[in-house]
């Protein structure tokens, strides 16, 4: 009933919101007779801040068309590769007129970026995205939001997530040999868990796999995030945050845990600092301050913008994760695409190189949890282990804003570049042949 509730009163609102943005343009229009107003301006900044708080956020665009690479701009064509029920692979390829540009793209490395599933829409990676196209072969998953796929196309589970995971690298390695991973926060639990899965089957594994800001052990440092999850019941989540989708959206019906809920829990966080940026957003908005008043838009038109989850993935993720802590205690099963259910099982990773990053400031995911994938992955040699504290950083500093692209994404770049190709089998003196991507389908790429 909550949900109903919620639709109803954004129905009531949107009429209003509505009218605050026509009064805002009405009133900061010079040629206007409102807009002569000596109080013109803070009218309209009044409206203005008023419509914000009151519209709608629909998904952004990612809206990457350019990316300048050492002084020559490349275009991008963003596109779906993979369409998955509850889940879209997208591509961005990069095109230039420079032939040697080009021939420097082609060799570069394929890059999977699982973008978290945890309230916001994967766009919120578009500063990772970016910055990465400049030396790497981008992907992403773009999470579908569940209130619009239809109850036809089924559940999702935690285990659902894993498969996918595994079936993208399988996409990706198909196409270039083999592919690097980067998960940033929540997916770092579920991509650790399909690495190891297909090592214990034998499967080839990625090159590296970059985890940042991820509970892999929920445990170290708990956060107010952690101490929720912790500290009430699977069945007080299940009785108390899940809901039925309303009719008016294709999932209709379908079991969830609502965005609004979650963005409720995002904005309790840190009330204060939200209403001073409000605040602040007035006040650019009378002195005349468009950069500021663009740079709060752009950033809450992102943080505003929520999906709903599947009710059966949410449930799984607490429980797994935050309450058996099943990856770590060695206890986590999973059933795979045919059925089977198979052993998640971190020490039969052997090859893939790995990187953990976390920032010292981190309020989501606290200090250790994302380096305790060391402990796990025993039998990976020292030698291709690595883990960053950046200093000052909080949760999204280590993968967005000026400390993402000046101290992290070169430290990304650098170990994805010293891992370029497989490990050297004992012995021969050679690259394996079963981690080196086909020069003939690299060279297609670009």
């Amino acid at each position: 009933m909550l949900y109903q509730i919620y639709e109803a009163q954004r129905s009531l609102m949107e009429p209003f919101a509505d009218f605050a943005q026509a009064a805002a343009k009405l009133y900061s229009n010079p040629l206007s007779p409102f807009g002569q107003n000596p109080f013109a301006q803070r009218v309209a900044a009044g409206y203005d801040l008023a419509y914000r708080l009151g519209k709608d956020y629909e998904k952004p665009e990612f809206g990457i068309t350019t990316v300048d690479v050492n002084g020559i701009d490349l275009a991008i064509h963003e596109r779906v590769e993979v369409d998955k029920p509850f889940c879209e692979l997208r591509r961005f390829k990069r095109f230039s007129d420079d032939p040697k540009t080009l021939e420097r793209l082609k060799g570069q490395p394929a890059v999977l970026i699982v973008a978290p599933l945890s309230g916001h829409y994967a766009t919120l990676l578009r500063d990772t995205v970016r910055t990465m196209l400049k030396d790497h072969k981008v992907y992403i998953t773009d999470w579908k939001n569940a209130r619009t796929v239809p109850l036809e196309q089924g559940e999702f589970h935690l285990d659902d997530y894993v498969n996918y995971i595994q079936e993208f690298i399988r996409h990706l390695q198909g196409i270039y040999g083999n592919c690097h991973v980067i998960s940033v926060c929540q997916p770092t639990v579920p991509v650790l868990a399909a690495v190891s899965l297909m090592a214990s089957r034998g499967e080839v594994t990625p090159l590296t796999m970059t985890m940042m800001g991820g509970p892999i052990d929920a445990r170290k440092s708990p956060t107010a995030v952690n101490n929720l999850a912790m500290n009430k019941s699977y069945e007080w989540f299940e009785n108390n945050v899940i809901y039925r989708v309303p009719s008016n959206f294709p999932g209709a019906g379908r079991r969830v845990y609502p965005g609004f809920l979650q963005h409720s829990g995002f904005v309790a966080m840190n009330p204060d600092r939200h209403m001073s940026s409000h605040y602040d957003y007035f006040k650019h908005l009378i002195a005349g301050d468009d950069a500021s008043a663009e740079a709060h838009r752009k950033f809450y038109d992102e943080y505003n913008a929520v999906l709903d989850m599947d009710a059966d993935y949410y449930l799984e993720t607490i429980r797994i994760v935050f309450q058996e802590f099943a990856l770590v205690n060695g206890s986590w099963d999973v059933i795979s695409e045919d059925g089977e259910l198979e052993r998640v099982k971190p020490e039969d990773i052997t090859t893939t190189a790995h990187f953990t990053v976390e920032g010292e400031l981190d309020d989501i995911s606290g200090s250790g949890q994302t380096e305790a994938a060391h402990d796990l992955c025993i039998n990976v040699p020292k030698s291709r282990q690595k883990h960053l504290e950046v200093k000052g950083a909080g949760h999204y500093g280590i993968f967005s804003g000026r400390r993402w692209r000046d101290t992290v994404y070169p430290q990304v770049r650098d170990f994805i570049a010293q891992f370029r190709e497989g490990p050297m089998v004992k012995g021969s003196g050679k690259t394996s042949t079963a981690l080196k991507a086909p020069a003939k389908k690299v060279a297609q790429a670009s």
